[in-house]
Order: C-alpha cells, then structure tokens, then sequence
C-alpha cells in the first residue's frame, strides 16, 4: 500500500510520535494528581482522557487525506484548548503536538489553518484572568507563532526549489528540441547533397554500359552491380533520412524549394543582411578560390548566416567583417564585429549549438568569444577538398 494521497512524507520515528506523547502526557497528569492538582480532582478522569486525546490526532495529520487531516488538527487543537482552560492541565507532551501540528501543516502550504489554530490561544491569553492559563497560553501561542514562522520558511524554499528544477528541466527540453531540429535540417541538407552523388554514380555507372565500345561482358556485369548498387543505397538512404524532410507525408507544404546554399551565394546573403541591419559588412577572401565539396559549402554559408544573425540581433549597428581563407588543407571561415562583445550575448544559445553541430558533422573545428580588441569572433576552420569544376 502507497502513501495516502496528500500526506506528509514522514520516517518511521515521526509515525511513532503521537503514540510517544500521548504515553508521556498520561505520565504527566498521573504525576501532577500524585501532588498538588492544578484543577479540580474529580476532573481526573477527564483529564486523563484529554491527555490521551490531544496528541493521538497528529498521527491523521502527518498521514491522513486531506479532509481527514483538517479535522484532526481541528480536534487536537480543541482537546488541547478545553484541557487548558476548564481544568488547567495542559501538558507539555500535549502542547508539542499541538505546536507540531501548526508546523506541518504550514509547511504543507495549509498556512490560513495554522493560524487559525493558534487564535484560541491568544484569545485565552487575553480573556483569561487566571495566572496559570494565561502563562500557558501565552507561552503556546508564541511558540505556535514560530512554528508558524518556520513552516513557511520551509513552505517557501522547497516551493522555490521545485520552481528552480522546473525551470531547468523546461529549459533542457527546449535546448534539445532546438538541438533535434538542427540535427534534421543538417541531414536533411547533407541527404541532399549526398543523393547527388550517389545518383551520379549510378547514371555514370550505365552510361558506361551502355556507351563503352568493346566493353567485355565481365566489365558490363560490374557496371551493371555498381549501378545497382548505387541505386539500393540511395534507396536506403532516402527511406532513413527522407522522414526528415517536410514533404515526407507526400503533402504539399507550399514551400518553395531550392538549391542548397554555398559560397557562390555568399555576396546575396550578405547584401540582404546590410539591408536587414544597416551597418557595414565587408566580405575578404583570400588564397586561391576553387570549388569545394557541396557539405564544406553548405557548412561555411551557414556558419557566416547564422553568425551575421547574431551580429544584427545582439550587436546592432556594428560593422562585420567576414572572412574566407582558402588553403590546401582547410578553408577558414572567420566573422567579426566591432559591437560590445560576449557580454551582449548572455548564455549560449540554440544558433551557436548549431554551428558546433554542423562543424562538428564535417570534421572541423570552431573557435566562438571575444576578439582581439574587442568585439565578437566566429571562426571555422572546415578540411576541404579540392574538386574540378562541373
């Protein structure tokens, strides 16, 4: 058997404490009737049941449903009440259930409850006009007070830590949805640039077939296998990877379609970002130009559109510089603005983890933070390969 719904998370020492006080508080009203007596001796017997009465109820607070746990503290409270003021015996065991009360259910958010359990003892404080009672009360009711007081302290920081984790585990779930959605448009642009080749294989593979004079019939079976075969992993390929596109469902979305961005269309994107923003962006090549492979492209021309989108967003108005090196081994990619640097950009966010995920799925290496001299640095360095013009 679970835990009831609502109760009070408790070990197995607490369970045990209503039966604790109820034995020490008949323990104390035998020893105060062995003695002087407080109040009125033929009351013992009420007393003692009193005694018995007043903490047994906590055990329903600390475990019971809710309603049920409401009227316990009602009826401990009121068995605690009625042995202070007609017979004057209110015990100690007694008066740590009822302040026990008062902390647990503040702490489990019934704040309007605890107080309204220590209203009877302020007011018998103050209507009382024996000494003995108004002690007592006076005694419980700050002590209840701080009970109180305390409750809510826990109340308020374990709410504000569930707030806290929640708030993080919101924030994770949005950073891998983003990361998810990056990682697709990434396979869905690598699908593309992959299925080219992999289709120039097999139409090369039967052209040669069927174009190739004297070809022996060894040579023609081999073309025909490497055709196949092209043809089956661009199969394979389409029906792993082509979940990923928007037109998967074979519904029209209405979007237009395109060739995948490269170098060449670098000057467009950065005439539509001085348009966008309005401030000075320059594009430096260096090295010999020459065409490299549709993924180290694709890769590049995002890194410089996603870099000049953060430049426009956290640093407005700054010039930009954007940076090509071609080199035997690697293409560099630099972009740099002049704005305030790191500090406008706060804690990474979903566009720069996209940038180490495509430099990361084409084996290069990102550098992003403060420049030299200030400003905003993003730079690449991807591994190229050369390959002749189409």
């Amino acid at each position: 058997m679970g835990e009831p719904r609502g109760a009070v998370a408790v070990t197995k020492w607490v369970r045990s404490l209503p039966a604790v006080l109820a034995g020490l508080s008949v323990c104390e009203v035998l020893v105060r009737s062995s003695g002087p007596h407080i109040g009125p001796r033929s009351g013992l017997a009420a007393v003692l049941l009193l005694a018995v009465a007043a903490p047994l109820p906590l055990a329903l607070v600390l475990r019971a449903e809710r309603i049920a746990r409401g009227a316990a503290a009602l009826g401990l409270s009121g068995a605690c009440v009625l042995a202070l003021v007609p017979f004057r015996s209110l015990t100690v065991a007694a008066a740590v259930a009822q302040l026990t009360c008062v902390y647990v259910l503040v702490r489990a958010g019934w704040t309007r409850l605890g107080g309204v359990l220590v209203v009877p003892y302020v007011v018998t404080a103050l209507a009382s006009d024996h000494p003995t009672t108004r002690v007592a009360a006076v005694l419980v009711a700050t002590f209840a007070a701080a009970a109180a007081a305390t409750g809510i302290a826990q109340h308020v920081r374990s709410t504000a830590l569930a707030h806290s984790a929640t708030e993080r585990a919101f924030a994770d779930t949005l950073l891998e949805h983003a990361a998810r959605g990056e990682r697709a448009r990434i396979a869905r642009e690598l699908h593309d640039v992959v299925a080219h080749h992999i289709s120039m294989i097999a139409v090369q593979a039967e052209n040669a077939r069927l174009t190739t004079a004297g070809l022996p019939a060894e040579g023609a079976t081999r073309f025909l296998a490497i055709g196949d075969t092209a043809r089956t992993a661009l199969t394979e390929m389409r029906r792993l990877l082509g979940v990923l596109r928007e037109d998967a469902q074979g519904t029209d979305t209405g979007v237009r379609r395109r060739p995948q961005p490269g170098l060449g269309q670098l000057l467009e994107l950065l005439d539509e970002s001085r348009d966008a923003a309005g401030s000075r962006t320059r594009l430096i090549v260096s090295g010999p130009v020459a065409a490299l492979d549709p993924g180290i492209e694709v890769t590049a021309y995002r890194i410089v559109q996603e870099a000049l989108t953060n430049a426009r967003r956290h640093a407005p108005g700054a010039a930009v510089d954007v940076e090509l090196r071609y080199g035997a081994e690697e293409l560099a990619v630099r972009v740099r603005d002049n704005g305030p640097g790191p500090a406008a950009f706060g804690s990474p966010g979903h566009g720069l983890l996209g940038m180490r995920e495509r430099t990361a799925t084409v084996g290069g290496t990102l550098h992003i933070g403060p420049a030299p001299g200030g400003g905003f640095l993003v730079e690449a360095r991807l591994p190229v390969k050369s390959e002749a013009p189409a």
